[in-house]
């Protein structure tokens, strides 16, 4: 690991804090906080507790909070109770005090807007829900998730979708991010092992496959209106599959995203495990570089930044130190204009004054991520 650079990392990171604008989104810098499950929403709502947990980290400078999955206007979105929703008068009201504590510290606000298609929820698996609905009744290569969905049922939740994202642009929020990643209901119609569907939302295409996400984007779009920015989160690993590609080559992928760039998707935000991995062969480019190659959409890049291993080993030996050197990597990502944003996830769990700390080289003051930190509640991190 190169030293040099990492004795002044306020002048390593300073490219880093260009501000971006993309329509709405109008961020101070180029940091963003990723999407992060926490599960103290009881009842669905987000509680002030939650509108500080966001503050604080708008506070030390991240420009952009892209929030935890928040349940979509419909009533088999999420599989645990207290995940938050993003509908009805109380859950919106959570949100809107979250929205109001994130502006008043020049941070930019933007839900991430969930639904979990066939999918149990792995913390909380006895938790009450809806029954829920999938493609084809599988949430992944030979397990049974969710009842099949009639075109009804696909009707509605493409309406539930936009309905809260017309939710959002009223209250005040910046843009919306739609979780298409992790193996959700998104990515169950993209993988054809959990797409087994033979009408226009299946197909041996990936391309075809993505027909129900351009419609989700097509109506949120309709609901927001042409100035409202649209980010939708993607990836090739899968809950069930970690070494899943739905990509093999730069002309999958833009098979995949090209129907969903034409729909109205302004940005894309590629979630990886490690982001300084190559995509794909013969070329240094991580997933979000070939995004935005093969789209020409501004991307967010995410996947261990500043830790020493990704989130699935976490998930087994639990904790992770600071890992500084990959920043380079980062800066040197960023200035060969393969992403326009970066999202910091367990760094910011575990310390909401990580960037600020880094920058003032405090590091020994920085906070290990522990994978008990997600079942805290807010109020201590």
């Amino acid at each position: 690991m190169s030293t040099a650079p990492l004795d002044d990392l306020a002048a390593l990171l300073a490219p880093l804090h260009a501000p971006f604008e993309c329509k709405s989104l109008k961020a101070p810098n180029r940091f963003c906080m990723a999407p992060m499950s926490r599960y103290f929403a009881p009842g669905g709502v987000l509680g002030d507790d939650g509108a500080e947990y966001y503050r604080r980290r708008a506070a030390a400078g991240i420009g952009t909070i892209i929030t935890e999955g928040t349940g979509v206007a419909i009533d088999h979105a999420v599989a645990a109770d207290s995940v938050p929703l993003f509908d009805g008068d109380e859950p919106l009201a959570g949100w809107k005090g979250a929205v109001d504590a994130v502006h008043a510290e020049g941070g930019m606000f933007v839900p991430q807007l969930w639904h979990v298609g066939g999918c149990i929820d792995f913390n909380f698996p006895d938790s009450p829900h809806a029954p829920l609905v999938s493609p084809s009744g599988f949430a992944g290569p030979d397990v049974e998730g969710g009842r099949a969905m009639t075109q009804q049922d696909i009707d509605n939740t493409v309406a539930a979708f936009a309905k809260s994202a017309r939710f959002a642009k009223e209250m005040g929020c910046d843009a919306i991010e739609l979780h298409g990643a992790h193996g959700y209901i998104f990515d169950q119609f993209f993988w054809d092992r959990t797409n087994l569907r033979n009408d226009r939302y299946g197909g041996v295409d990936i391309a075809d496959r993505a027909t129900f996400a351009a419609e989700v984007v097509a109506a949120c779009r309709a609901a927001v209106g042409d100035d409202f920015a649209i980010i939708l989160r993607v990836s090739q690993w899968k809950t069930y599959d970690y070494d899943v590609k739905l990509a093999a080559n730069p002309d999958e992928l833009h098979r995949w995203l090209d129907p969903l760039a034409r729909a109205g998707v302004d940005i894309f935000h590629a979630s990886q495990r490690r982001f300084w991995e190559p995509e794909f062969e013969g070329d240094q480019k991580n997933l979000g570089g070939w995004i935005k190659e093969v789209t020409g959409k501004p991307v967010i890049t995410v996947g261990s930044i500043g830790m020493d291993r990704d989130l699935m080993q976490d998930f087994v030996e639990g904790v992770s130190s600071p890992m500084l050197g990959r920043l380079e990597d980062l800066v040197a990502m960023f200035e060969r204009d393969e992403f326009d944003l970066v999202a910091l996830g367990r760094v910011l769990l575990a310390d909401p004054n990580w960037l600020e700390k880094v920058e003032q080289r405090r590091i020994d003051e920085l906070t290990p991520y522990n994978r008990d930190i997600a079942l805290k509640h807010y109020e201590h991190s």
